[in-house]
């Protein structure tokens, strides 16, 4: 392999081995892939503190000779105080191994070039005692240095005096270290009033103290993991790079980062930091969602009044941090977050609904401006569109969280999806335009589209010879509210029927419509593996509850599991090895497979959707009962007809259009459903070895948990089901 010089003196871009970052020369790669690997080459000779970078030694040194001359002349007591004095103690006691930034979002989406080169600035300037910063760097977000100003400032609560509590304009306004503050980074609050003392007298101190010590050891968390300016851009720049794409709630080319709410902002980088290779990120993202969920948790009556420029309603950015910060808890490794987010979850429907989000998510085309509008014109109005996506999104992901959530915790779903009134979000293209005048063009060719979620539910589930799906261009955002909005029912169906709950049948024909509705839609390749890898898992629990399958499992072999949170009992009776034996296990083998398949298929920088840890381990749960029921070799067909998969004998044979299957008598795939042995030759079926198979899950799961955390207690459970199959 060429050495990084020779490939540098031929002119070729350089690429990171771990983020794939572009770079024309060699030390500028080198030194990024350093904030990587964690090497630090340069030791300070005062104190033997170790840096990446020489320019960050040297100023480091500089503040050695700086400290060395103002023992000599102390300053006037004016210029420092107190609080002044423990922000800049803690930024020169940061880490100062700033790794420069040689890159800018593109800005013409049509070219296949990631990044664009940035030339390397270093400022060698002293660091300015008043303001406490060193900017020599640049940053993405430049107001990511305010950012980090105002989550490290302890001048709120941490020196105020008993008997006082830091709410500025009376209790229901209390917001610790002013993290819900929404116009302004510099604006603490100062206004603190005295509580007047009286009977209340000692409550009044026990409380206020308590406050102080729940801000002060909060943010010390913070601090004690070295969060400097840089990290915080670097997360947000990531956030938007590689989880939006995925889990398109926030509108790239409109955000504004002084019009967000911090707690907003902390969770968005909290999710950000799980893509970042250094082994302390992970603790540094959960340091800042302690943050924010502190905040949101005992401020949420202020943050439900906040409005944006734009937010068509009150207490968007507050649905929206919950949101975000609900999705990194629901999958974080530590145990305590997850349980965190199974017990709140709920929160974000009812303070859609307390706000009036769902009576106003409608962006009226009447008013569009003309091509020759004033850009001004053109910009307001391209902001107001994209604040109300926005919000209709952050509604429709609360369902897609919803189902994650239920799914962990083996509880319901917290609201009824089949009742969502809301319409279909934009067309991914419209919603990723970066001007106004793109936006204009792509949203005057967009045709109108006047249907709900609810209408296309009953589409699904209208009697057999009255109609199907209707046509419509879903994206796949909207293809995932409709895979929750249907699993939501499997789970209600999983213990018999209930009443207004659709047959099992029904449910059957629902997903292969929703099936077909994935392959005909013009989505792209990577996008439909990830709608299929859910709809895979959705039919596997349809054939059988693998959460089920997992409690039984550990609880007949004593294995203990901190996946699947909840008290939900095992089913009585139920036969492992029998059960292996059954149509509806040969079903749920079948999309296990293909659930493994597709992970195995998704590119690089989309292998990380939300639902990827909890499918691969429904499908491992399955390889691992049919391994331990001795059927560790499986004689699967080479190409499987779905339809066939999904029906029975007893369904009916009425399907409108071409989901009826009119092979099902004699498929390779209705055979091997019913338990027959297939053909040996290669043409009609193929053998796995499933003991091997998860052998290779391993792997994934050691992959997903760097993203997400939860896949780790996943693969200790998978780990101790494979020890048994040996």
């Amino acid at each position: 392999m060429a050495s990084i010089e020779s490939v540098a003196n031929t002119g070729k871009k350089l690429e990171c081995r771990f983020c794939q970052r572009i770079y024309s020369k060699a030390e500028h790669l080198t030194r990024h892939e350093r904030s990587h690997t964690g090497v630090r080459p340069f030791t300070c000779k005062e104190c033997n503190r170790a840096f990446s970078r020489q320019d960050s030694l040297a100023r480091h040194e500089k503040l050695h000779l700086r400290r060395e001359s103002m023992k000599c002349a102390s300053p006037p007591s004016s210029i420092y105080t107190p609080a002044k004095s423990n922000a800049l103690q803690h930024l020169l006691a940061a880490d100062e191994d700033i790794e420069s930034h040689n890159y800018v979002p593109p800005t013409d989406h049509s070219t296949s070039q990631t990044w664009h080169e940035q030339s390397y600035q270093v400022e060698s300037d002293m660091m300015d005692m008043h303001c406490a910063t060193d900017l020599d760097f640049q940053l993405i977000w430049p107001d990511s240095e305010e950012l980090f100003q105002s989550i490290m400032s302890t001048d709120t609560t941490t020196h105020m005096p008993v008997g006082t509590l830091p709410f500025p304009q009376g209790l229901d306004q209390f917001t610790p270290t002013s993290l819900d503050s929404p116009t302004s980074f510099d604006d603490r609050g100062t206004a603190i009033k005295s509580i007047p003392n009286g009977g209340g007298h000692q409550a009044v101190h026990g409380v206020s103290k308590m406050i102080s010590n729940l801000s002060s050891s909060i943010t010390a968390e913070a601090e004690a993991t070295s969060i400097t300016s840089v990290f915080l851009d670097e997360c947000l720049h990531m956030f938007f790079v590689r989880f939006i794409p995925t889990f398109p709630v926030l509108h790239r080319s409109t955000f504004v980062f002084k019009e967000c709410t911090h707690p907003l902002l902390l969770n968005a980088i909290a999710i950000g930091s799980l893509y970042l290779g250094p082994k302390d990120a992970i603790a540094k993202g959960e340091a800042l969602w302690r943050l924010s969920h502190t905040a949101v948790a005992t401020s949420w009556q202020s943050l439900i009044t906040h409005r944006g420029p734009y937010d068509p309603c009150n207490g968007l950015q507050l649905v929206l941090a919950a949101l975000l910060g609900q999705v990194y808890a629901a999958l974080s490794k530590n145990r305590a977050l997850r349980t965190t987010s199974q017990i709140f979850h709920a929160l974000g429907f009812s303070w859609a609904r307390h706000c009036g989000m769902y009576d106003n998510d409608t962006f009226s085309l009447d008013g569009l401006p003309s091509l020759d509008a004033s850009p001004a014109e053109k910009d307001r109005q391209w902001k107001t569109w994209a604040a109300h996506e926005i919000q209709r999104r952050a509604l429709l992901a609360q369902y897609i969280l919803d189902g994650l959530v239920s799914s962990a915790s083996g509880n319901p779903t917290s609201t009824r999806h089949a009742a969502n009134q809301l319409g279909l979000p934009c067309d991914e293209s419209l919603f990723e335009a970066s001007t106004a005048d793109e936006w204009l063009i792509k949203m005057r060719s967009q045709p109108r589209q006047d249907v709900s979620f609810r209408n296309i539910f009953r589409s699904l589930f209208l009697p057999v010879d009255m109609g199907r799906l209707p046509e419509h261009t879903l994206t796949s955002f909207s293809l995932r509210v409709i895979l929750e909005g249907v699993q939501s029912l499997v789970s209600d169906s999983t213990d018999g029927p209930s009443i207004g709950v659709p047959t099992r049948s029904e449910i059957r024909r629902a997903l292969a419509q929703v099936h077909e509705s994935i392959t005909k839609n013009t989505i792209s390749t990577p996008e439909t593996l990830e709608a299929l890898l859910r709809w895979h898992s959705i039919c596997l629990d349809a054939a059988t509850d693998s959460s089920m399958l997992c409690r039984h499992l550990c609880a007949r072999y004593n294995i203990p599991q901190h996946v699947l949170g909840g008290n939900r009992g095992l089913k009585a009776g139920l036969d492992l090895v029998a059960w292996a034996k059954t149509e509806d296990a040969r079903r749920a083998l079948l999309h296990a497979v293909a659930i493994q398949d597709i992970v195995e298929q998704l590119p690089r920088g989309r292998a990380h959707v939300l639902h990827m840890p909890s499918s691969l381990f429904a499908a491992a749960t399955v390889y691992s009962v049919f391994s331990l029921a001795g059927h560790t070799t499986v004689n699967l067909p080479r190409v499987v007809d779905w339809k066939d998969a999904l029906f029975t004998e007893v369904d009916p044979c009425v399907i409108l259009g071409d989901l009826a299957g009119t092979s099902a008598g004699s498929s390779p795939t209705r055979r091997f459903v019913r338990g027959e042995q297939l053909s040996s030759s290669g043409y009609e079926s193929m053998t796995r070895n499933l003991l091997y198979e998860l052998n290779s899950m391993q792997k994934l799961f050691r992959c997903l948990s760097s993203q997400w955390g939860l896949a780790y207690d996943m693969e200790v459970v998978l780990n101790s089901w494979i020890s048994l199959s040996h």
